[in-house]
């Protein structure tokens, strides 16, 4: 029987008040969050993380002290081995978890991975579009840690997954669900993490790629008169960050007096920016403008279409020996993104 390793990868959170601090300072030294050289970066990332940790801290209070992200990962692998399992196939897969920003981080896992002594492993990124900041980062720091730890077995990592259909299905639903539950004519914000407007200007396909799933969504849907929008939450710091934001969103709707769903259109998974910052401050907001109605479309965690697209992605990636490139091996970015992995 043959054994194939797949490593998870999401950002990770701080599980109590005490490591939020650190995993900010996390955050802020990698390269690819903060693109400066060291030891800038490190002095930056150490005087960032300690001004933001007592605002953090409070987010966080509001989940327990700490994020949910990794039990909801744990539960996303579990059905994922379940969902192999059910293949029938004379192969064992095992799921494992690497987050980029705290434990359980590369490293650890990676030595995990070894003892479990697979013939491959497939790394299948949970950000299903790719961004430098988010897919390649981790992948880096997969490569680096497999590397320190003699990991010496085939790796094929899949790249993104923007219009799997599972995954847009999978919105499809919970979205459909929500409207119909909200009834009249509301707006649909789909939302996704924003970066800062230079990494988009250097060639990161990210925005692109979250445009590409809100319309294969929107297609899935087949609601002719649907309003909808894409537009970005979480800016920090003073870079001017890509748009339209889901504050200025809101305010329109405030404006045109109608009510919004909101759809986390790039998290797969519950955490502070869903629990946190859509459930409680975006909601505080809309009704602080007057927009006449807000509701929150689920994150897909572990719907089953959703994980049947990552069992698919999985097998596929092993199948075709994809050692860095999309879900079908060919490149999906129109070239002018340079930032894509299969860019030449």
């Amino acid at each position: 029987m043959g054994k194939t390793a797949i490593v998870l990868f999401n950002l990770g959170g701080p599980d109590r008040p005490e490591a939020v601090q650190p995993f900010l300072f996390n955050l802020f030294n990698d390269r690819a969050i903060l693109r400066l050289p060291q030891p800038m970066r490190y002095v930056l990332a150490r005087l960032i993380s300690s001004r933001r940790a007592p605002v953090a801290r409070e987010i966080y209070a509001h989940l327990g002290g700490g994020s949910p992200i990794l039990p909801f990962t744990q539960d996303q692998a579990l059905a994922l081995e379940a969902a192999l399992a059910s293949r029938g196939e004379d192969h064992e897969y095992r799921a494992f978890i690497a987050m980029r920003y705290w434990h359980p981080m590369s490293l650890e896992t990676a030595a995990a991975v070894k003892a479990f002594a697979p013939d491959e492993v497939v790394l299948l990124p949970l950000y299903p579009q790719f961004s430098t900041t988010t897919s390649a980062s981790s992948l880096a720091a997969w490569q680096k840690a497999a590397a320190t730890v003699g990991l010496e077995v085939p790796a094929y990592a899949v790249c993104c997954y923007p219009l799997a259909s599972g995954f847009c299905r999978a919105v499809a639903g919970l979205l459909g669900k929500t409207l119909d539950e909200q009834g009249g004519k509301p707006r649909v914000l789909f939302s996704a993490h924003g970066l800062p407007k230079k990494i988009v200007a250097a060639g990161d396909p990210y925005a692109w790629q979250v445009n590409e799933t809100a319309k294969r969504v929107v297609a899935i849907l087949d609601r002719p008169e649907l309003d909808w929008t894409v537009c970005y939450q979480s800016k920090v710091g003073p870079l001017e960050w890509t748009g339209p934001s889901l504050d200025d969103e809101i305010k329109r709707a405030a404006k045109d007096r109608v009510a919004v769903v909101v759809v986390p259109i790039a998290f797969v998974s519950e955490h502070s920016e869903t629990l946190v910052e859509l459930d409680i401050q975006y909601r505080e907001m809309a009704a602080g403008e007057g927009v006449p109605g807000y509701a929150r479309v689920a994150t897909v965690g572990s719907a089953p279409e959703f994980v049947q697209a990552l069992a698919e992605l999985a097998t596929r990636a092993r199948q075709r020996g994809l050692a860095l490139g999309s879900a079908d091996g060919a490149r999906f970015c129109p070239e002018s993104f340079l930032g894509c992995p299969n860019h030449e």
